[in-house]
C-alpha cells in the first residue's frame, strides 16, 4: 500500500500507530504530527517520575530519538493542527501549511477538565487581573511548571483523588510539599478501585503525611494574601499556595467535530476505529468505539487502552484484521506501592479477596453473576496478569476456591470448571 498516511497526535496512540504501519510493511509516506515541543514520550511518567524530576529524557521516551528516520517517519513536533478537511484529504496546522493525505488518523488524546466553581480575583496580591496559581497536568510541560510551584511554594491543594490526583500527591510529597487532597466522590480512585481499596489509599496517604478528604464540593476559589483559599459548600475552608485540579479529562474532539465528524462523548469510530467520514480513523483517549459484544460505545482513558487503539487502527487502515481488544487496564504508583486494575468493577457486584488489603498485599476480584468483571491487585503482579486473563475470557469462577490463599490463583480459578 503506498500514498500518504497522516497521523494527528504523536501520544502513544498515533505513535505505535506509526510504528506498526511500517511494521507491517507499510511503504508509503507517514507523517506525525506533534503538538508538543517534544519528542513522543510515556506520559504515565508525567504524574511520578517527570513531576518528580527523577528521570532522565531519553529514558522517558516512546522509542529512540533516532527511530522516527530511521523508520522513515515524518515526525514534526511543534507543530499543533488547525483544521481537517475531509472533502478534499487536508490538514492545515496553525502555521498555515496545508499537508494533504490519503488517508487520515485522529489521535488528539484527552485534556484536563475544568473546575466549574467561582475563582475570584479580587484580593490577589498581583492586583486585580492577577491569575489564580491554579494548574492541570496532562504533559511534560505542565510536570514542569507545577513542580517549580511546588518546590517555590512549598504547598499543594489537589483537587481529586483519582489517579492523577493520588500520584501527584505522593510525588509532591517526596519533594517535600505539605499536600491536602479534596474530593467529591466517596473514596479515593473510586472510578477504578472498590471502596475497600479506596480506604486503602486513603490510610497510605495518611501514613505519609497527606489528608484525603472526601464528599467535599467546592463553591469558591480565591486568593488570601499569597495563598489560595477553598471554599466548600458547607464552608469549610482549606489554604495552600498553589492548586492542581485533577478532576478528570474530556476527549479533545474539537478537530473531529468542526471536521463535520459525528462526535458524542468522543469521536465515534465502529469496531474497526473508522469514523463517520471516508478514510478518517481515530484512536486513543479521544474516540468514543462501537463495541459489538456490547451493542454500545465505550471510551477508554488508560495508557494500555490508547496504545492496542493505536496498533489496532494501523492494522485496520492496511485492510488488515484488527487483533481482539484486549481488556482495559492501568497501574498506579504511590509511595513506592504498585496498585493494577483491569476491567470493571460494578457497585452490585461481588468481591472476592485474596490476601490483606490493610497490609498493601492482595487480590481484589470482581464478579457478576458468578463471571469475573474486574480486578485491583496490590504488589500482585502474576496474579494481576492470570486475573486479566480470566476476566477477557468471562470466566465463571468458584468465590469460594477463588479466596483460599492455599492455592496459587491458577489452580482456584481452575476449580470454577474453566479450562
Amino acid at each position: 500500500m503506498s500514498g500518504r498516511i497522516v497521523i494527528v497526535g504523536a501520544g502513544v496512540a498515533g505513535a505505535t500507530a506509526a510504528r506498526t504501519l511500517r511494521n507491517e510493511g507499510y511503504t508509503g509516506e507517514i507523517v506525525l504530527l506533534g503538538a508538543e515541543s517534544a519528542l513522543p514520550y510515556r506520559r504515565p511518567m508525567v504524574s511520578k517520575e517527570l513531576l518528580a524530576g527523577t528521570v532522565e529524557e531519553r529514558r522517558s521516551l516512546l522509542q529512540p530519538a533516532d527511530f522516527w528516520a530511521a523508520n522513515d517517519i515524518d515526525l514534526r513536533i511543534g507543530a499543533p493542527v488547525e483544521s481537517i478537511d475531509p472533502g478534499p484529504g487536508l490538514v492545515w496546522l496553525a502555521d498555515g501549511t496545508a499537508i494533504g493525505y490519503d488517508t487520515l488518523l485522529l489521535a488528539t488524546g484527552a485534556r484536563a477538565r475544568q473546575l466549574a466553581v467561582t475563582a475570584d480575583r479580587s484580593v490577589a496580591p498581583g492586583g486585580a487581573d492577577a491569575p489564580l496559581p491554579v494548574h492541570t497536568l496532562r504533559g511534560r510541560a505542565d510536570a514542569e511548571v507545577l513542580r517549580a510551584a511546588i518546590e517555590r511554594d512549598g504547598s499543594l491543594l489537589i483537587i481529586g483523588a483519582g489517579l492523577i490526583g493520588c500520584e501527584v500527591a505522593a510525588t509532591a510529597r517526596g519533594l517535600g510539599a505539605e499536600v491536602t487532597v479534596l474530593d467529591a466522590g466517596s473514596a479515593p480512585l473510586e472510578r477504578v478501585a472498590p471502596a475497600v481499596v479506596g480506604d486503602f489509599v486513603r490510610k497510605l496517604h495518611a501514613d505519609n503525611g497527606v489528608a484525603i478528604q472526601t464528599g467535599v464540593r467546592l463553591a469558591h476559589l480565591a486568593h488570601a494574601g499569597d495563598q489560595i483559599v477553598a471554599v466548600a459548600e458547607d464552608d469549610r475552608v482549606w489554604t495552600a499556595a498553589s492548586v492542581l485540579v485533577a478532576i478528570g479529562s474530556v476527549p479533545d474532539t474539537s478537530l473531529a467535530f468542526a471536521g463535520g465528524l459525528a462526535v458524542d462523548d468522543g469521536i465515534r469510530v465502529d469496531e474497526r476505529y473508522r469514523t463517520s467520514a471516508p478514510g478518517v480513523f481515530a484512536a486513543g483517549d479521544a474516540v468514543s468505539r462501537f463495541d459489538p459484544e456490547a451493542g454500545a460505545y465505550r471510551r477508554e482513558e488508560h495508557w494500555n487502552s490508547a496504545q492496542a487503539h493505536g496498533a489496532a487502527a494501523a492494522r485496520s487502515m492496511l485492510g488488515l484484521p484488527a487483533h481482539a481488544a484486549e481488556t482495559p487496564w492501568g497501574w498506579s504508583m504511590q509511595y513506592g506501592r504498585n496498585i493494577q486494575f483491569a476491567g470493571m468493577i460494578q457497585a452490585d457486584g461481588e468481591l472476592v479477596v485474596r490476601g490483606s488489603i490493610e497490609s498493601g498485599d492482595a487480590t481484589v476480584l470482581a464478579l457478576r453473576d458468578g463471571r469475573a468483571t474486574g480486578v485491583v491487585a496490590i504488589a500482585r503482579p502474576a496474579e494481576f496478569r492470570a486475573a486479566r486473563d480470566l476476566i477477557g475470557r468471562s470466566a465463571v469462577l468458584n468465590p469460594g476456591a477463588c479466596a483460599d490463599e492455599s492455592r496459587p490463583l491458577a489452580e482456584a480459578l481452575a476449580l470454577s470448571g474453566q479450562s
